[in-house]
């Protein structure tokens, strides 16, 4: 459970660090995220950047308990 726990620290700071540049080449606004904006008012739902997320999470820690 402490190997889990250390790896998703990890895995949430590297995401952390390379954020910025990770949005300049698209990953973020994806074409499947809802963006509303009216007025004073903006709502954005990371639809596709969550399944994706979600997606290579899954295999990262597949690899790690295979």
């Amino acid at each position: 459970m402490s190997r889990i726990l250390i790896i998703t620290g990890l895995v949430i700071v590297a995401v952390g660090i390379f954020w910025p540049w990770l949005t300049r080449v698209g990953f973020g606004r994806l074409p499947g995220d809802i963006l509303i904006e009216r007025g004073n008012f903006t709502i954005y739902i990371p639809i596709a950047t969550g399944l994706l997320f979600g997606i290579a999470l899954s295999v990262v820690l597949w690899l790690i308990n295979r």
